[in-house]
């Protein structure tokens, strides 16, 4: 990948589009305290439309590679993005995580696969801080800042016991197999989690850590270069200060705070969802303009003057602009838990959370819809192999059955009608 502008299919330029001289989705404002560091805010967030022109340039061609997201990792590092959540005194922004949820959805408007990247990367870089020692929480910060630190997670919650921490000697070891684990491969640090005796455990691991098998069978229809393949571990070593909170190990009772560590995921997930469909509606409304032909009995010589396509993209732009306002209540219900901290209640936990998985319920369906209906704009041609297209749907479809979202629409309703706030777990 390169910064260099080159042509697309309509004939215009990424650096064209990330100068605003086509027509965008506007940036989804943050309200009351979560608009602090607004200049360092609105600085990350051109920087992350700069990356999203850049890989947009030759996305469907990386799509079809299905290599490992290397260059695609390392353009976000030169960018400054890795590091947006850290301290302004560590070298970071001092963005909150409803901003970093804002750069998720920027990122993924250029490439799904990269917004998956950076939305586990801010989600597993800041477990420390949330289910650590407020001295592990430090200590990572700070090198999250001074070395631009990647993140991954080998952690596929479905078969919590099937990767085993036990005591040896003066140390751990880790034992056991995901059969997922996004950005794992190409991480510098990978979250993992793991069981001990009766309690989960968190652990922060180097990536080449010795007994660390990544698999390289990561082949599936999309998200292909989010590095998603399985990963074995044998007698893994691990140091005490590498697993997360307090001796005794697994003895800490987690707190309604310590479970907002799940809606912390989710709304990642949220926000480059419906990044990818305002991505995808961009390059299909851009290709529609150039290319697209009206239907013979339209009665107009436009295919944007036609009807229909009209009152399809009017359709789509109001579901996707609805869903990305939910999403922006979303996180800064969400932050408000995180900035609340460990006095969090239990209904404090299950408002955040819910308000979350209502945005994870929309944004799953509108971004499903968009992805799939755009060709109904864009007319048959734009079906052609080579214009990848299919890949917006081919992406979402993919990591929308990552856990089935008819859960998360029964987890609303049974907070809406009865009071039952979700009983934690790594998707609830």
């Amino acid at each position: 990948m390169t910064a260099t502008a080159q042509s697309s299919p309509s004939g215009d330029t990424a650096l064209q589009r990330a100068s605003g001289a086509l027509p965008a989705f506007p940036p989804s404002p943050l309200s009351g305290a979560l608009a602090n560091n607004a200049e360092r805010f609105s600085a990350a967030l051109a920087r992350a439309d700069k990356v999203a022109a850049t890989l947009r340039q030759d996305a469907a061609e990386r799509d079809a590679a299905n290599a490992d997201p290397r260059a695609e990792v390392e353009l976000l590092r030169e960018n400054d993005l890795l590091q947006a959540r850290e301290p302004v005194a560590y070298g970071g922004d001092g963005l909150n995580y409803a901003q970093a949820a804002q750069i998720i959805r920027r990122v993924a408007r250029g490439d799904t696969n990269v917004g998956h990247l950076i939305g586990y990367h801010f989600a597993d870089s800041g477990l420390a801080g949330l289910l650590g020692t407020k001295e592990q929480g430090d200590a990572q910060s700070r090198r999250n800042g001074a070395d631009k630190l990647f993140w991954g997670g080998i952690q596929n919650p479905r078969g919590g016991s099937d990767v085993v921490l036990s005591e040896e000697g003066d140390h751990y070891v880790l034992n056991g197999r995901r059969s997922f684990a996004s950005n794992a491969k190409v991480a510098d640090i990978n979250n993992v989690t793991a069981s001990f005796g009766e309690a989960l455990v968190f652990v922060n691991l180097p990536n080449d850590r010795p007994g660390i098998n990544y698999l390289d069978n990561w082949n599936n229809i999309g998200q292909r270069l989010t590095a998603s393949g399985g990963v074995e571990l044998h007698n893994v070593r691990v140091e005490r200060d590498e697993i997360l909170g307090p001796d005794p190990i697994g003895s800490a009772e987690l707190q309604p705070y310590h479970t907002l560590v799940t809606p912390h995921w989710q709304l990642a997930f949220v926000n480059f969802y419906i990044g990818t469909a305002e991505g995808a509606i961009q390059e299909a409304f851009e290709w529609t303009r150039a290319n697209a032909a009206p239907w013979e009995t339209s009665g107009v010589e436009a295919a944007t003057d036609d009807a229909y396509i009209l009152e399809t993209a009017g359709e789509l732009v109001a579901q996707v602009r609805a869903a990305a306002l939910l999403a922006d209540r979303a996180g800064e219900a969400l932050q408000t838990g995180l900035d609340t901290g460990i006095s969090v209640s239990p209904e404090q936990r299950a408002e955040a959370a819910v308000a979350v998985y209502e945005a994870k319920y929309l944004a799953t369906k509108v971004a499903l819809e968009t992805t799939s209906r755009l060709f109904e704009i864009q007319g048959a041609r734009a079906t052609t192999a080579a214009y990848g297209f299919d890949r917006h749907w081919r992406n979402v479809r993919t990591h929308t059955v990552h856990d089935p979202v008819a859960y998360k629409a029964r987890e609303v309703g049974d907070w809406a009608l009865n009071q039952r706030g979700p009983e934690f777990s790594l998707y609830r």
